[in-house]
């Protein structure tokens, strides 16, 4: 390994952590050299599961140990979002630059600790929201936004929805999901493509919808849908659903003063190694309305490089930022921590409308 790898360690090995391994072995500039969960049973069954060789990769027992290890460079943070804000400060305090699942925290308090730990300690932050580094994203924003084709945003529909059995619903605790439940697990997306629509200009107010907030018998959120506007005048409105009662569907909606965008996959494509998305420009009806005067334009992105996976890009850009902060050509990019630290303040005021009744929370 030459000094531009990037030596990772895992906190946490879960099964959704075979994901972020495989990713790992398809780079060429990025190795993990150690893994490590409360449980070394654990730990043991993930490396042998994932072909983690004990020659190549050190499996630790505790998290403390792994960040004790001076090799690893970077850490990968999956364990439950009620633990993640005490291990990534501990982590920064290591000196290990941070790539954290989402939601990163609990709440925006928490976020805040976790960002000041980074920049004290002059390591990177970004969370995992994979979607935002897709090629298909970085396409609409130039074919629909920088282009002029959009117009300007006036609503936005988001989705993100997965059903999970009525059993398991139950044993859904705020210890194990953290207080916002399926807002900060799912709601994180759908208020994210929201922001990530209206270049991160935050909403001036939120407001959860009574009729759709749901939570089982321990008080855990299991579904909600929230209204978001921005301007003072309504400039542009979201609706933004989250619940673990529905089918999945991760569907984004974006309308705009001269044109239309939809995915009904942005979250996870319906195939890794292609993603389209669908826009309208200048569409009416026709005389007599009996049809549209424009068909949608479907525009395809290929992903089928080994790299070019949403999950490639992500840690590509991930590496590329530790590796100018190892070389001293950079400094941490502030980018990320903000879209964390924005998407998180407005799961807060919808967590916060929840809480009181379904009022307008100001933001």
């Amino acid at each position: 390994m030459g000094d531009n790898t990037v030596r990772f360690g895992l906190l946490g090995c879960i099964r959704f952590a075979s994901k972020f391994v495989r990713t790992v072995t398809q780079s060429s500039n990025a190795v993990i050299i150690a893994i490590s969960d409360p449980s070394i049973e654990t730990a043991n069954t993930f490396a042998a599961a994932n072909n983690l060789s004990p020659e190549t990769v050190s499996v630790y027992g505790s998290y403390e140990e792994l960040l004790d290890d001076p090799r690893v460079d970077a850490v990968y943070l999956t364990m439950p979002v009620t633990q993640r804000a005490k291990w990534a400060v501990t982590a920064a305090g290591k000196k290990k630059h941070l790539l954290v699942e989402k939601p990163p925290a609990q709440n925006a308090a928490e976020i805040d600790t976790i960002v000041e730990a980074c920049e004290s300690n002059g390591v990177q932050f970004m969370d995992g929201t994979i979607w935002l580094h897709h090629k298909r994203t970085v396409k609409i924003r130039e074919t629909m936004f920088d282009s002029g084709l959009l117009g300007d945003v006036r609503h936005m529909y988001s989705t993100m929805t997965t059903l999970v059995p009525e059993q398991v619903l139950e044993r859904l605790t705020k210890e194990a999901m953290g207080l916002a439940g399926a807002i900060g697990e799912l709601g994180w997306y759908p208020i994210g493509a929201a922001l990530w629509a209206m270049s991160y200009q935050m909403p001036v107010s939120v407001k959860a919808l009574p009729s759709s907030v749901a939570t089982n018998s321990v008080g855990t959120i299991l579904s909600c849908s929230a209204s978001l506007q921005f301007g003072s005048t309504a400039t542009a409105t979201a609706i933004v659903h989250c619940s673990f009662l529905s089918q999945l569907s991760t569907d984004l909606a974006i309308s705009g003063s001269k044109g239309s965008t939809h995915m009904n996959d942005y979250v996870i494509p319906y195939k890794e190694d292609t993603a389209w998305f669908e826009y309208t420009s200048g569409a009416k009806f026709v005389d007599m309305h009996i049809g549209w005067n424009v068909m949608p334009e479907k525009v395809t992105v290929d992903c089928s490089g080994t790299e070019e996976s949403q999950e490639a890009t992500m840690l590509r850009e991930f590496v590329r930022l530790v590796q100018g902060i190892k070389r001293g050509d950079s400094e941490a990019d502030p980018k990320w921590p903000e879209i964390s630290r924005k998407t998180q303040l407005v799961v807060d005021a919808v967590k916060k409308s929840v809480d009181i009744g379904c009022e307008v929370v100001y933001l």
